[in-house]
């Protein structure tokens, strides 16, 4: 085995109360890809900061070999005095570095390298920050959340720019796909201490249940074992007295363990606040545009969204997805076209930039808007400390300012708010932001679970995948000019459908320029006398309408699927479960058959127009 060429050998480290960490390995050989995982508040960015040299623990062994470089990305980036990003890129280069290199990373990242680095947006912040510790190609790379406000596209490039470096990689990341793509290793923060899995994220969640459960089993011995040693304790033979004595140490040191043991953080306890239905027809748009000077945002779109669909939005940083989340919901006026929404419409909002949050408020203050000690969650009044404790927050931080929060924990609050008020419309934008992981799980069950509508912007490839009923994205990402398509299901789908639209494409000129050499040219391109096809209104009437039959299905195979989740479901009602296991199935095929007759519309429609 190879030495490592960075070790951090039971560390410990404390603010103050408990021990953040007590105990925590992190041990990096060259070559690792290590994705680093664990709650929010567990000491993920602490470990980063003592292995980079920026913190040090109170007690254990750290080790750098003392020929490495080491480059450590953090959530928010220092950019002191620098005039402009490329100075502050350049500036981590060491003497031996490829001043070239930064030029390179900064074209790719979208920068020119001039812009002001204190005049910066959060995802323009984070290229630029990405330019500094990428551009050296140091030994060992730390990135604390990478993917933070970063476009799809620019996720997907670095992607591919680290599986292909020679760096030693640790990472902290809430973006499921990232980790799977870029990790070969798995290190969990649990509790103060670490645990390794050799194997990449992909594999991690299945081991933490595990270890969990193998956890809980000893826990359940050890206390059956306390229940047997106190028996003997009252009624068993008291001769040899130093045997009995030692048995009553052995005894008191299992008590003290089990009373000492920490069971895994809790799962927040969360449910959307009841509120009445909205109409059928929750927003509907008419060849809608925006433009800005001679820059088009949004060319004449239309959708029709209705009670229960989940929409997800995506798109590159700059291409509109903010603009026309705004025009849909009613806070900006398109220059053309209308837009009108449905009737009882109750919405809640998470905002990307988290402008919601007082940052000089107390926790209790934000969640009761200064009302007292209580809020009103589903027509019930709860004491905020106890709603708190539903997120996984401590009572003792009912009186703490937002400001001490991190990043996860801001946007964990905002959750508990938007949680508590009664809506029956969703609009989250960029809501897995700074989420550990079982929190998304919880946000991805609220969404799916979610009898209203829900209209989301987010970069995550993977949440997308497992909430959203359609996916809203520009006609050319790689170059965005307004036009928007709808497409039916997930991000996933959304590409496989593209594909399968370019490949049609290409077949079809391919059999065009075959059918013209054979006749010697055919009739001239443009040829104003030339009759040119139409799609029947039968045609442009399906596709239309198919998209939102086809998330009408999902959305209903969403809703059995829960319900077929529960056990109990079986066992009260076997026929009625059967029943519904035939319903989805007839209901997937139905969705195929849709997705092939909409496929094949769009690119026919797309051959007549282009």
């Amino acid at each position: 085995m190879a030495p490592p060429i960075l070790k951090l050998d039971n560390i410990v480290l404390s603010f103050g109360g408990a021990p953040l960490l007590n105990g925590a390995n992190l041990q990096v050989e060259q070559g690792d890809r290590i994705c680093l995982v664990g709650r929010n508040g567990s000491g993920k960015s602490t470990v980063m900061k003592i292995a980079a040299g920026f913190v040090e623990p109170q007690s254990g062994e750290i080790f750098r070999h003392p020929n490495v470089t080491i480059r450590y990305l953090e959530q928010s980036p220092d950019f002191g005095a620098f005039t402009t990003v490329q100075a502050y890129a350049e500036d981590g280069l060491g003497p031996n570095d490829d001043p070239y290199r930064v030029a390179y990373l900064l074209e790719h990242l979208g920068l020119t390298g001039q812009e002001d680095p204190n005049s910066l947006s959060g995802g323009e912040a984070r290229r630029a920050a990405l330019a500094r510790v990428l551009a050296p190609e140091p030994d060992i790379l730390l990135l604390d959340e990478p993917t933070n406000h970063l476009d799809l596209p620019t996720i997907e490039w670095l992607e591919t720019e680290l599986q292909k470096s020679r760096s030693a990689l640790v990472v902290i990341s809430h973006d499921r796909r990232f980790l799977e793509k870029v990790s070969t290793a798995t290190v969990w923060l649990d509790r103060g201490t670490s645990r390794r899995l050799s194997r990449g994220f992909g594999f991690f969640e299945e081991w933490r249940d595990k270890v969990l459960e193998e956890e809980e089993i000893e826990q359940h011995k050890l206390g059956k074992a306390i229940e047997r040693e106190e028996h003997w304790l009252r009624y068993g033979v008291t001769a040899r007295r130093k045997r009995n004595m030692r048995r009553l140490g052995q005894l008191q040191t299992m008590r003290a363990d089990h009373r000492g043991h920490k069971g895994p953080q809790g799962t927040i306890q969360a449910t959307t606040s009841d509120v009445r239905e909205s109409g059928k027809l929750v927003i509907e748009a008419e060849r809608i545009t925006k433009a800005y000077g001679e820059r088009t945002i949004v060319a004449p779109f239309s959708i029709r969204v209705n009670r229960g669909d989940c929409i997800g939005l995506v798109g590159p940083n700059g291409a509109g997805k903010t603009t026309l989340l705004q025009m849909l919901t009613g806070q900006l006026k398109p220059d053309t076209g209308k837009v009108k929404l449905g009737t009882n419409l109750e919405i809640a909002v998470l905002d990307q930039k988290r402008e919601d949050l007082n940052l000089e408020d107390t926790l209790a203050h934000y969640l009761t808007d200064g009302r007292g000690d209580n809020l009103l969650v589903n027509g019930e009044a709860k004491h905020v400390t106890g709603y708190m404790k539903d997120f996984l927050f401590q009572p003792e931080q009912a009186r703490t300012p937002i400001k001490n929060l991190s990043g996860g924990e801001r946007a964990r609050l905002m959750l508990a708010r938007i949680m508590a008020r009664p809506s029956n419309l969703l609009i989250l934008d960029e809501p897995t932001n700074d989420l550990d992981i079982e929190t998304l799980d919880l946000l991805q069950e609220i969404v799916s679970a979610f009898e209203g509508t829900v209209i989301l912007v987010s970069h995550d490839r993977d949440f997308l995948d497992r909430t959203v009923t359609s996916t809203i994205a520009p006609a050319d990402p790689s170059a965005p000019d307004g036009r928007w398509i709808e497409y039916a299901g997930g991000y996933s789908d959304m590409l496989a459908q593209r594909k399968g639209a370019n490949d049609e494409r290409k077949r079809a000129e391919k059999a065009e320029r075959n059918e013209k050499g054979k006749s010697g040219g055919g009739g001239q391109p443009g040829d104003p006398n030339k009759s040119r096809a139409k799609l029947s209104f039968k045609q442009k009437f399906a596709l239309e309408t198919l998209p939102k039959e086809m998330a009408k299905s999902a959305a209903e195979i969403a809703r059995g699927e829960a319900r077929m989740a529960d056990p109990a479901f079986f066992t009260k009602d076997p026929e009625g479960f059967n029943k519904m296991a035939k319903d989805l199935d007839a209901l997937r095929a139905g969705i195929a058959r849709m997705e092939e007759e909409w496929l094949a519309l769009e690119m026919l429609r797309e051959e007549i127009e282009g």
